[in-house]
């Protein structure tokens, strides 16, 4: 019997990211493609394993991973939380070991918005006295 946990949404930026864990030997899927195929680098690989190694479940679930918007890091991190939040779905006693090491708290910062009059959300045209 396999045990599979609910879709759970990490949020960065305006990167999303939906994660479905499901018992297996720890195959992780992003986009329909192999995690180093999608992520192109081994560090970026283990930096979204980190919430496994953390609490030593790494190699007993498989992630179906999919993720669309922002940037690079953005949804690398998003990635992270979603799997954390996975993680904490599927066990409930994992969640202390990952907020130790930061991996629950959601990163607020958005983009600021452009306000009207300016060119971007905070610079001003050139002041011109005379």
């Amino acid at each position: 019997m396999t045990i599979s946990t609910p879709i759970k949404v990490g949020r960065r930026k305006t990167a999303v990211a939906r994660v479905q864990l499901v018992s297996g030997s720890g195959t992780v899927t992003i986009n329909g493609k192999s995690a180093l195929n999608f992520l192109k680098k081994e560090e970026h690989v283990k930096n979204i394993l980190q919430p496994f190694v953390v609490t030593n479940t790494e190699g007993s679930f498989d992630a179906k991973i999919k993720v669309a918007g922002g940037g690079f890091r953005g949804q690398i991190d998003a990635i992270k939380l979603a799997i954390a939040r996975s993680l904490i779905a599927n066990n409930e006693e994992l969640k202390p070991a990952l907020r130790k090491g930061g991996f629950v708290t959601r990163d607020p910062r958005m983009v600021e918005r452009k306000k009207y009059g300016r060119p971007k959300a905070r610079k001003r045209f050139q002041f011109s006295k005379r």
